[in-house]
């Protein structure tokens, strides 16, 4: 028999964004709150991430991830107003906000919300997204999967690794393997620059003397029952390997840390449309998407390099839902966008986030940048929105919109704001410093 239940805000996953988003909703004013949650407990990921460097921003501390997670969970399940499910699988979403779930207990649910907000986190991408050609051997592993064997299941997946991809999850996988005492033989990068966040590199590559290898990519795997070794070559600048540049590691382990893609399944099934871009949805400075009433926030809009962005964007998230829930009969949703304008990136941007503003708005845009660059000035619509020193892809910025620039892009309250915004960096660029082309950088 199918069960259906009924909530204020609805919030798909339960990891830091979802946890964030059912306090600010309950704040907000929202009487009844749903978390489902497919893992048997709440945090996410934070539960496997045991290393340091969470809450700086925050809490101004440095705590690793189940810390962080418990500034959070301990309040959740003392709140009388936010009901957890967890072990629990959301099959569907309804453009309805109709949520069809398999339970433990109670078998098939539905929950019928008010308002929904999307926080299914990310995905790794695997070897099959790569096409690296070779056999099929065990040891071949995402860093994600590999961390999660290390650090909940207390299980070594090898003592000679090489890492492909400089990601943060696959840097800090490197020292973790190094201190759990095996040895790392390279980590392979196919940009001319990392893929992470600079202290990561310093901690946990330069710290231990392993060596990261630019422009570069495995380019072959051996080995029949168990990695044997990789063929790693230098690439060009269209990636492409060099005829040539071959070189053998051997190893019996290859991480994979190249990528990670927002969960957003759940999202298409209820057509929410999204950002080629990010491959998140579309949303305005309330993280509402353009289907009325569904909200997205963390890892499942755009992937982010701290945690604790994902924690202040689903308090966005949840306050904006518990608003839209408690005044959805007095509000038509069709008037909530017909004002907005579309945000879109420009020259040297990789996307802004978010896509569509409500002119006037107080919001911050994130948005990350194409290629490291230094002595920059951003700009939106020719409007300066501020300078900074140095930037990289890996580290989102986080740039506040104040009165006085929509002053300077000619708003006036009362009149709608014609055509699209743009977001630009003007910059000189930084050439990557290292000693050749794929050579060792220590």
């Amino acid at each position: 028999m199918t069960r259906t239940y009924h909530t204020d805000v609805a919030i798909i996953g339960g990891g830091p964004a979802g946890l964030a988003a059912a306090l600010a909703a309950r704040k907000a004013g929202a009487q009844h709150v749903t978390i489902v949650e497919r893992n048997h407990e709440l945090g996410g990921i934070l539960q496997q991430c045991i290393h340091n460097g969470f809450g700086l921003h925050r809490f101004q501390e440095e705590l690793t991830g189940p810390e962080y997670a418990y500034r959070f969970i301990p309040e959740v399940q003392q709140d009388p107003g936010i009901e957890v499910y967890l072990n629990t699988m959301v099959l569907n979403l309804s453009p309805q906000q109709e949520i069809t779930a398999v339970h433990p207990r109670y078998g098939l649910i539905i929950l019928k919300a008010k308002a929904t907000i999307l926080a299914m986190g990310c995905r790794e991408r695997t070897r099959g997204a790569l096409s690296i050609p070779g056999t099929r051997p065990a040891g071949v592993f995402t860093a994600g999967t590999a961390q999660r064997f290390v650090n909940i299941d207390a299980y070594m997946p090898g003592k000679r690794v090489v890492i492909l991809g400089s990601g943060d999850i696959g840097l800090i996988m490197a020292r973790r393997f190094t201190l759990e005492g095996a040895k790392v033989e390279a980590v392979v990068e196919i940009m001319p620059y990392p893929a992470g966040l600079a202290r990561n590199i310093a901690q946990c590559l330069e710290d231990f003397d392993i060596p990261l290898y630019l422009s570069s990519t495995v380019t072959a795997i051996h080995g029949k029952d168990r990695v044997e070794g990789v063929t790693v070559s230098q690439v060009d600048d269209k990636w492409q390997p060099i005829p040539g540049t071959d070189r053998h590691i051997a190893c019996d382990t290859l991480l994979l840390s190249v990528g990670l893609i927002p969960e957003n399944e759940l999202s298409q099934a209820a057509r929410v449309p999204l950002d080629s871009r990010t491959s998140g949805a579309i949303v305005d400075e309330n993280r509402e998407t353009l289907v009325p009433g569904i909200f997205a926030c963390g890892n499942v809009l755009h992937v982010h390099d701290l945690v604790d962005y994902v924690s202040e964007e689903a308090e966005i998230a949840g306050t904006a839902a518990a608003h839209y829930a408690l005044q959805k009969t007095d509000i038509d949703p069709s008037d909530r966008k017909e004002d907005q304008v579309t945000v879109k990136p420009g020259e040297n941007v990789r996307y802004v986030l978010p896509q569509r503003l409500t002119p006037g708005a107080q919001a911050d845009l994130y948005l990350r940048v194409t290629q490291p660059m230094e002595a920059i000035t951003l700009s939106l619509n020719g409007v300066t929105l501020t300078r900074k020193r140095q930037v990289r892809p890996s580290e989102m910025l986080k740039i506040r919109l104040k009165p006085e620039h929509w002053h300077d892009l000619g708003y006036q309250p009362g009149k709608p704001l014609a055509g699209e915004l743009c977001v630009e960096a003007q910059i000189q660029l930084v050439r990557p410093q290292r000693e050749k082309v794929g050579g060792a950088r220590k």
